[in-house]
């Protein structure tokens, strides 16, 4: 006995073969197939997750930079210094314990034939910047010099 069935979108819903010639199928196990695209969509937004945070690294980075060297611009600003800073030179804050004052001077730590007058405390070195902020710099050599 044959069966007849003469609507072709019926045969795309039903779940066995309707002719002879039909090809093979076998159900498919849904849960398994739920389980691998869970697993493939962990993966997927895990590396975007990784790729996330690595990005939120840099820009907190970032952020602690600017930070750091707008601290040092106030530290600069509330400074008493009698000359005028030229972009890109170094300079030195030293802290005066006696007027309870910050100073600016050309001098570092290692310039003083005398040392360091008493009283006053080596703060840090930094360097004015094109955008009229200061830089801690970090380490002063001959050849390079470190801002952060």
């Amino acid at each position: 006995m044959r069966i007849e069935d003469k609507d072709p979108a019926r045969h795309a819903g039903i779940e066995y073969p309707m002719e002879v010639g039909a090809p093979v199928f076998a159900p498919i196990k849904v849960v398994e197939e739920k389980d691998k695209a869970v697993n493939v969509a962990r993966q997927n937004a895990k590396l975007e997750y990784d790729r996330i945070m690595e990005q939120a690294e840099v820009l907190m980075k970032q952020a602690r930079s600017l930070q750091a060297r707008l601290d040092a611009t106030e530290m600069v600003h509330s400074a008493k210094y009698g000359f005028n800073p030229i972009h890109g030179k170094t300079y030195h804050l030293y802290y005066d314990e006696r007027n309870a004052v910050n100073l600016l001077i050309q001098n570092g730590p290692k310039d003083w034939t005398c040392g360091i007058p008493g009283g006053w405390t080596y703060s840090m070195a930094v360097r004015k910047l094109g955008d009229s902020t200061w830089a801690i710099v970090e380490d002063e050599s001959e050849n390079a010099l470190t801002v952060r």
